[in-house]
């Protein structure tokens, strides 16, 4: 857009607001209606509805490329670069947005829209604020890239969102396709939620997957929620619509701080921190080998209606979910009897490995609950590399420096009480019991068939011989002798079990001083 050399500063502001509005979605209604045909919001209205109203300021909205010779302005096809960028509030704090455009080259990232996305990720990084990226789009637009001079630059938005990676909290949102770099922009973030039916992911879509394996797929099989959250674990949340997944990225901010540094986003509660819930008492089944949900006990500890958990649907055998204790937020991490028992595969390991991460990165305290009958094992687990992923759930207790509070609740058998933080594994800052909890090296009656089945089968009746056994040992497990042996700092009523975890974390430092030998960088179990 050219100005005459004459023209006054209204004047040009005119024009330069009349060029913008010619960009804007009421100036381009046959791809808006195209959008809606796939029953698609544009950016800008989809950033209208996630961030408080009127807060969003954009970026970048008159980005263009030099226009070729003969040929329309760029500007016209390829309004904004195909990315809205800005800054805006959500709940009244400041965040970072960043927007695919899927009606322009199908949300494809071009030389410019990638200049406005890392451009995005370093504000962010150095203002200290939390990104929203709104994923609807494949990777690299290949009308661009298929030139090594510009594709050879490969400029470094895989580096800052690294270099993000726990100091500012970093949310995806898949709204549509997100093959390639979209992909691997949710691989590097926080918390992923996709639309189920709607959003798809992974690192090639199936004309590509096609051509180059031969492989007839199509997208919901290759990448959709299905896979990607329930199977694979890879996004974290599947949500029935677009303002659902809006919804649950708020809810997700408003557990952590804006940074790092930044203290925790309190919230004032009428919930009695010395609330006790006489149902604790009955949840826990006497018999070991009785389910109960994990959840129930959750809720009687955590202010009420405070839970929001992370990847429900992926590794349901170990429970992640933020909550709010006397306001604060916490991260629990607890086994789930209600699948295999809450025994810990590779898979829970992971999930958990990463949730204490999460909390650690940003100063959320633990609160592991514990019901926990070991490791998976067999040659099936052998062929998940437990071996190695399990050490990701120990690697990461290890290097947590947030207060940490344990509580057997029933089972705390084996390497897995050491993987949930049992006992005096990685220096809680509490560790409890409840009445029912046993606490041993392998399942009762596994140890007695291993140890002692010579033994029983030489008595009259090695069938009784073996169920005495079973009994005296299990005698020799209770709560009251891993108090006695100092093992866990008390055994507690369980309807008090609130009140004391509120009492700690009101005590203890929100962080431990690093104790670490003096290297640069530990080496993690992948």
């Amino acid at each position: 857009m050219k100005h005459h050399p004459d023209a006054g500063q209204r004047q040009i502001l005119e024009a330069i607001e009349s060029e913008r509005a010619r960009l804007m979605d009421t100036a381009r209604p046959d791809a808006m209606k195209r959008l809606a045909e796939r029953g698609r919001l544009s950016p800008r209205a989809r950033i209208e509805r996630l961030v408080d109203l009127g807060t969003f300021d954009e970026i970048g909205a008159l980005a263009s490329s030099e226009p070729e010779e003969g040929k329309p302005h760029p500007r016209e096809k390829s309004p904004a670069d195909g990315v809205v960028t800005g800054t805006a509030h959500i709940d009244g704090r400041p965040v970072v947005i960043v927007a695919q455009d899927f009606s322009i080259f199908g949300g494809s990232i071009g030389k410019l829209g990638s200049a406005k996305t890392q451009r995005m990720v370093k504000i962010a990084i150095r203002r200290g604020l939390p990104v929203v990226m709104l994923l609807d789009g494949g990777g690299h637009r290949i009308q661009d890239g298929q030139s090594s001079r510009h594709f050879a630059q490969a400029n470094g938005m895989f580096h800052d969102l690294a270099r993000a990676s726990g100091w500012i909290p970093m949310v995806a949102l898949m709204l549509g396709a997100g093959f390639a770099g979209p992909t691997n922009y949710a691989g590097l973030a926080d918390f992923v939620v996709m639309v189920r039916g709607q959003s798809v992911m992974g690192l090639a879509g199936p004309a590509l997957v096609k051509a180059g394996t031969g492989e007839d797929t199509d997208q919901e099989s290759l990448g959709g929620a299905e896979v990607q959250v329930d199977k694979q674990g890879l996004a974290d949340l599947g949500v029935g619509s677009e303002d659902e997944a809006f919804a649950a990225a708020r809810r997700f901010l408003s557990y952590l701080p804006g940074n790092a540094r930044k203290p925790l986003p309190f919230v004032a509660t009428d919930d009695p921190a010395d609330r006790g819930e006489d149902a604790l008492l009955d949840i826990v089944p006497v018999s070991t080998r009785r389910a109960y949900d994990m959840r129930r006990i959750i809720e009687g500890i955590a202010d009420v209606g405070s839970l929001f958990e992370i990847k429900p649907t992926f590794a349901a055998n170990i429970v992640t979910t933020f909550a709010r204790i006397g306001g604060r937020p916490v991260g629990f991490i607890a086994n789930q009897p209600l699948r295999v028992g809450g025994i810990l595969d590779a898979n829970a390991c992971e999930k958990g490995a990463h949730f204490i991460a999460l909390c650690d990165a940003f100063g959320l305290p633990l609160i592991s609950l514990i019901d926990v009958p070991g490791f998976y094992i067999g040659s099936a687990a052998e062929r998940t590399t437990l071996g190695r992923r399990s050490a990701k759930l120990i690697f990461e207790w290890g290097h947590a420096s947030v207060p940490r509070v344990s509580v057997v609740i029933r089972k705390g058998f084996g390497l897995g009480y050491f993987a949930m933080n049992g006992g005096r594994a990685f220096d809680a800052d509490a560790s409890f019991a409840w009445p029912s909890a046993q606490i041993c090296a392998m399942s009762i009656e596994g140890a007695i068939d291993v140890a002692f089945r010579k033994d029983y089968m030489a008595a009259t009746d090695p069938r009784a011989r073996r169920q005495q056994m079973i009994e005296e040992t299990r005698a020799q497990t209770a709560s009251i002798h891993a108090a006695e042996g100092f093992g866990v700092d008390d055994v507690i009523d369980p309807r008090t079990t609130r009140r004391r975890i509120i009492e700690i974390l009101d005590q203890a430092p929100p962080r431990r001083e690093p104790d670490h030998p003096p290297k640069f960088r530990s080496i993690a179990p992948i």
